[in-house]
């Protein structure tokens, strides 16, 4: 039977991003993918690429939601994208009460360039209080890992070790917490976490990158890394990762399981990015292949 996952996240006009990424990757990974569109996302190419963001009304929000659920009768896993204000942020949380998702991955967007600073961080706080007692995952950039964290800094893996730790102790049952390619090692480098303990296991490194790499510390602390791809950043990477993770998730991939598939769902994405005309190149998903599904 065919999965499906509803992305309650913005619709991004460039497709690079957004619940346009998601439904993407969703198909890619043969889940089927349903949406709930939170605001209007749109670049401006006349300030500084900034975002142009209209909010969608809370009760379209709902509605559609509510249509998504009833069409399917079950959503085996959701994830939650960028959602902008506090009221959104109500409206979906009182959704997430009501219909008692069994996985509910959030991707933590706790910023949006060109938001008022005040405006944001009341969206950060009601984002904190109000959606993410809800989830069952999260994967938050080094921004959001820190903010989440309360860390003052986070600037090598040990610290992104310890910041997963303390996301998981606020209520999180799996955290994924995305360095990225910003700790310089060559690699993109995320922490997952989930607080149980494994039997220790250990490896003998090679001297070359696996996909994904994999540090053991004795329990299920993992470091994930594969190779890094260019020096730029690519629109819409983090969105990808974080759909990934939901399409696995509701095929019923454990998250540690899911995490290393959507690392290489990224790579796939990186590599055959989108280049136009903005300062930034877009993710696309259109030729990763799971390996079973492979045909090369």
């Amino acid at each position: 039977m065919t999965k499906i996952a509803l992305a309650i996240a913005g619709s991004e006009a460039s497709g690079g991003a957004g619940a346009q990424t998601d439904i993407k990757t969703f198909e890619q990974l043969g889940v089927f993918g349903a949406t709930s569109l939170t605001c209007i996302v749109s670049f401006d190419p006349n300030n500084d690429w900034g975002h142009r963001f209209v909010p969608v009304d809370p009760q379209v929000i709902h509605d559609q939601i509510e249509a998504a659920v009833a069409v399917h009768g079950h959503i085996d896993a959701v994830k939650i994208g960028m959602l902008g204000t506090p009221t959104t942020i109500n409206v979906v949380a009182e959704a997430l009460k009501e219909y008692d998702f069994d996985q509910v991955i959030v991707d933590p967007v706790l910023i949006c360039k060109g938001q008022e600073a005040g405006a944001a961080l009341d969206t950060d706080n009601a984002l904190r209080a109000q959606v993410m007692p809800f989830a069952t995952m999260t994967t938050p950039n080094l921004f959001e890992t820190q903010i989440l964290s309360g860390m003052d800094e986070i600037t090598n893996v040990s610290q992104l070790k310890d910041a997963a730790k303390r996301i998981h102790d606020q209520g999180v049952p799996n955290v994924l917490a995305k360095a990225g390619t910003l700790f310089d090692t060559g690699t993109a480098l995320d922490v997952f976490y989930d607080g149980s303990t494994l039997e220790h296991r250990s490896e003998e490194h090679t001297s070359e990158l696996q996909s994904p790499y994999v540090f053991y510390d004795g329990s299920t602390l993992e470091v994930l890394e594969v190779p890094a791809i260019g020096e730029e950043r690519v629109s819409g990477a983090g969105c990808t990762l974080a759909a990934a993770v939901t399409a696995e998730i509701a095929k019923g991939a454990t998250p540690l399981d899911a995490a290393r598939t959507a690392k290489q769902v990224v790579v796939s994405s990186i590599e055959h990015r989108m280049h136009g005309n903005a300062p930034f190149d877009c993710v696309f998903q259109g030729y990763y292949r799971e390996p079973a599904l492979a045909t090369n």
